[in-house]
C-alpha cells in the first residue's frame, strides 16, 4: 500500500471516529426512546431495544406526565412553528433588502450604519432582556407568540443583513449599473437582477435563522407566557417535572421530537447550506 493510500486511509479513519463520537448521543437518545423502563434499568446504555416501543413517543407528544399542568410537547411544538416560520421569513426578507441597499445603493453614512448593525451580531442577548420586555409591555405583546416573533426578527436582523450584504458585494456592479441605464428602479433591480442570484445565500440564511430561532431558549423562557411557550421551554419543563419514577424513555423521545425539525432541515437542505457558505455568504 502506497504512502498516499495510507494517508487517505488515516484521514477516513479520523473522520469516521469523529462522526461516531458526535453521533453517539443521538444514537443513545433514539435507542432509549424505544426501550421500556425495564430495559433501561437492566440493560446497557448502548444496547439496542428489543422492540420498537412507540408508547414513549406518544406520551411525549400528548401527555408525557400526570402532574398538575403537565402536558406533552404538542402545544409547545405548535407555538414554536407559529413563532419560527414568520420570524424566519420576515428576518430573511428584511436582511435581504438591507444587504441590497448597503451593497449597491450606498448613501452617506451607510458604512457607519453597517458597522453599528454589526454590534447586533456580537452583542450578548442578555443585555436586551429588560428593555425588550418593557417595549413588549408598552405594545401589549408581552407573553404572546407575536411578541416572540418580533423579538426574533429584531435579534436576527443584524446577522441576516451581514450575510446578504457580504454576498451581494460579490455581485458585479456592472449588472446593477446596466439595469439602471435601462431605466430599472430600486425594486425592479432587486427582483429581476439581485434576487434571482440569491439562492445560495437565501438557503444559508433560512437554515441559519430556522435553527437559531427553533433552538432558542433564552427568549422563550423570558418573554413567553403560559400559552405561548416554545418547544425548548416545554421540553425543559417536561424533563424537570418531579415524579416518583423518572421516565427516561419519554424524556429521550421528547428531545428527539423537539430536534426533528432542525434535523430534517439539514438532511434535506444541508448541501445548499454548504454551497451557500462556499459561495461567499460569510466572506467580507
Amino acid at each position: 500500500m502506497t504512502a498516499k493510500a495510507l494517508s487517505r486511509l488515516a484521514v477516513y479513519a479520523v473522520l469516521l471516529l469523529a462522526a461516531l463520537f458526535f453521533l453517539a448521543p443521538l444514537y443513545v437518545m433514539l435507542a432509549t426512546s424505544f426501550k421500556d423502563a425495564e430495559q433501561i434499568r437492566s440493560g446497557s446504555l448502548l444496547a439496542l431495544p428489543t422492540s420498537l416501543n412507540w408508547s414513549s413517543w406518544s406520551k411525549a407528544w400528548s401527555s408525557a406526565c400526570t402532574g398538575v399542568d403537565c402536558n406533552g410537547l404538542k402545544p409547545f411544538f405548535t407555538n414554536s412553528m407559529m413563532m419560527t416560520v414568520p420570524a424566519v421569513l420576515i428576518s430573511t426578507a428584511w436582511g435581504a433588502v438591507n444587504g441590497y441597499v448597503l451593497s449597491h445603493w450606498k448613501f452617506r453614512g451607510s458604512e457607519l450604519m453597517f458597522g453599528f448593525m454589526l454590534f447586533g451580531v456580537f452583542m450578548p442577548f442578555q443585555v436586551v432582556l429588560l428593555p425588550m420586555s418593557q417595549v413588549l409591555g408598552m405594545l401589549g405583546l408581552s407573553s404572546s407568540v407575536t411578541g416572540l416573533v418580533i423579538v426574533h426578527v429584531l435579534a436576527g436582523m443584524a446577522g441576516t443583513t451581514l450575510f446578504f450584504r457580504n454576498y451581494y458585494v460579490s455581485i458585479p456592479k456592472e449588472l446593477v449599473n446596466a439595469a439602471r441605464m435601462d431605466g430599472a428602479g430600486f425594486w425592479q433591480i432587486f427582483w429581476r437582477v439581485i434576487f434571482p442570484l440569491s439562492t445560495p445565500i437565501l438557503m444559508v440564511t433560512l437554515i441559519w435563522q430556522f435553527t437559531n430561532i427553533w433552538n432558542d431558549f433564552l427568549f422563550g423562557v423570558a418573554f413567553s407566557g403560559a400559552d405561548s411557550k416554545p418547544v425548548t421551554v416545554g421540553l425543559n419543563n417536561m424533563v424537570n417535572t418531579s415524579s416518583s419514577v423518572k421516565a427516561y424513555e419519554v424524556d429521550m423521545a421528547a428531545a428527539m421530537i423537539a430536534g426533528l425539525p432542525t434535523m430534517i432541515i439539514y438532511v434535506l437542505a444541508g448541501q445548499y447550506f454548504v454551497r451557500g457558505l462556499t459561495a461567499g455568504a460569510v466572506k467580507g
